[in-house]
């Protein structure tokens, strides 16, 4: 790949940049606070932020707003949900960005590595056997993301086994360990026999934000935020991933020990986002196309712009999973996939797939 691809897209001029970055922020914020204000429960703007702002400010008569039915709905369910909305959407397009610069591959995503297979059978130990009840209510997140984790560092291990990772060992190494945590999956739920074991597992691993809570916001939120800034400070060594290990070496870099440091990174993310809202798939694959169709592969922008499309997308995707059948809420998991196929099919059709906009 030449170093003009690197620049290549729609938009690349910088005031465009910082321009389309800023709208994208607005709508952001926007959008958080609009849908807050949307629900199978309709409840007056008035009401929605007189209660975020006491909750905030301490502004307002606290016998009236600290509590009741209104309050929990929009303090306790609505505005915890739309945030790990927020926080999911930038972790999952932010790992998409660096897993696909990682194994140089436009058509990887966050769960290449067969971290979805480590959480589900996680999940599947948990709700089929108990394992892992001692964690508390949360016993299955946590289970989840320890499986998660525990497969992104075999896959590294195995991958390390005769020699230094690469991309290709990385790969095989990742659908061998998926291949290996999905039989297991299968064998427990075939012999354990219970339905609604069978059911709970299939709707964790569809997705959603229905168990948002501030406790788990308080850990998630920074620890996104501070890998993502880790991300956004690596893009000259993301750029030369994309050039491969041979090109880099000549210029000085060894990508070895940073794609074992970028590897576990998104795996922590990903872990604690399984954890927090199971699997949600195709916005790691699908939201870095769209960011490299408007500005190219530059790292340096790309994962900003991406972290913004990610969290409106998921923000409004949540919303459509709340209200599109009036009474029961759509795995959000579901939804996304409806939407991201047919994406994926035209950008595959249109030669946008490929790193730099060309096939």
């Amino acid at each position: 790949m030449s170093k003009n691809n690197i620049k290549k897209g729609l938009l690349k001029a910088n005031p465009t940049y910082i321009v389309v970055s800023i709208l994208l922020l607005i709508i952001l914020i926007f959008s958080v606070l609009l849908t807050v204000t949307i629900g199978s429960f309709h409840i007056s703007i008035k009401d929605v932020y007189e209660i975020i702002i006491f909750k905030i400010f301490g502004i307002g008569s606290s016998e009236n707003l600290s509590k009741g039915p209104i309050h929990d709905i929009v303090w306790i369910i609505r505005l915890p949900r739309i945030i790990l909305a927020v926080v999911v959407g930038i972790g999952l397009s932010v790992c998409g960005v660096v897993m696909q610069a990682i194994v140089k591959n436009p058509l990887a995503d966050p769960y290449i590595l067969g971290v979805s297979s480590g959480a589900s059978l996680g999940a599947t130990l948990s709700i089929m056997l108990g394992v892992g009840t001692f964690f508390g209510s949360n016993y299955v997140g946590v289970s989840a993301f320890i499986g998660a984790f525990i497969v992104s560092i075999l896959v590294m291990i195995l991958a390390n086994i005769k020699g230094r990772a690469n991309t290709t060992k990385l790969l095989l190494a990742g659908m061998a360990l998926s291949t290996v945590c999905s039989a297991f999956s299968s064998f427990i739920i075939y012999f354990a026999g219970d339905k609604e074991g069978i059911q709970s597992i299939a709707y964790w691993l569809m997705g959603s934000f229905a168990g948002a809570k501030w406790g788990n916001l308080k850990v998630i939120i920074p620890l996104i935020i501070i890998i993502t800034v880790f991300f956004i400070t690596q893009y000259r060594t993301l750029n030369l991933m994309l050039l491969g290990d041979e090109v880099s070496i000549t210029l000085g870099t060894d990508l070895h020990k940073y794609r074992q440091i970028y590897l576990l990174l998104t795996s922590i993310i990903i872990g604690f986002i399984v954890y927090s809202s199971g699997v949600i798939g195709f916005v790691g694959l699908i939201v870095p196309h769209i960011s490299r169709m408007i500005f190219g592969t530059d790292h340096k922008r790309i994962i900003i712009i991406s972290a913004l499309i990610g969290s409106i997308f998921l923000v409004w995707a949540d919303v459509l999973s709340r209200i599109i059948i009036r009474g029961s809420e759509l795995p959000i998991g579901i939804l996304i996939s409806m939407i991201g196929a047919p994406c994926f099919v035209y950008l595959m059709i249109s030669k946008s797939y490929g790193f730099g906009g060309e096939a």
